[in-house]
């Protein structure tokens, strides 16, 4: 599994791509996104996605429907 980041919602400011263990966090040309080949959800890491618990934006780093 995987997760996305809402365009209409990213303020674009930063906070999850230092905190991904994966490094699957990159600056797109208008907001953040994340590489579903390689976001693992934190599973393993983390009990919770790190970018989801760094994110000032509720609901802004969803799970990617399969």
């Amino acid at each position: 599994m995987a997760l996305y980041i809402v365009e209409a919602d990213c303020i674009s400011c930063g906070d999850c791509e230092p905190v991904c263990p994966t490094m699957s966090i990159t600056e797109g040309s208008i907001v953040f996104k994340i590489d579903k080949k390689t976001c693992t959800e934190c599973e393993g890491d983390f009990d919770i996605p790190q970018c989801v618990k760094v994110c000032p934006i509720d609901n802004c780093i969803l799970p990617l429907e399969a």
